[in-house]
């Protein structure tokens, strides 16, 4: 039997699989907002807050969007390799 046409451990796969979306997603986070590796955790652990009773937001509204459409980006990929549907 060639590697080619051996089974695949179907567990290893989706682990695999799995395991490489949080990286994936932060390095698409980080080439679209133009973040370093260090400011994406830093804007992770982020908070909003007051300063002299104005609010400052840890992430614009823009960054949010963003970050919500690189989201959905990723996992859409996610599902599509798992379960070979095809994207919109």
């Amino acid at each position: 039997m060639s590697i080619k046409s051996q089974p695949v451990n179907i567990l290893l796969d989706l682990h695999t699989k799995f395991s490489k979306l949080p990286v994936l997603f932060r390095e698409r986070v980080c080439e679209e907002c133009n973040y370093s590796t260090p400011t994406f955790y830093r804007k992770m652990r982020g908070m909003d807050r007051r300063v002299e009773d104005k609010l400052v937001q840890a992430l614009s509204k823009a960054e949010k969007e963003k970050i919500r459409e690189l989201a959905e980006e990723v996992t859409n990929g996610l599902f599509t390799s798992i379960f070979g549907v095809k994207e919109k």
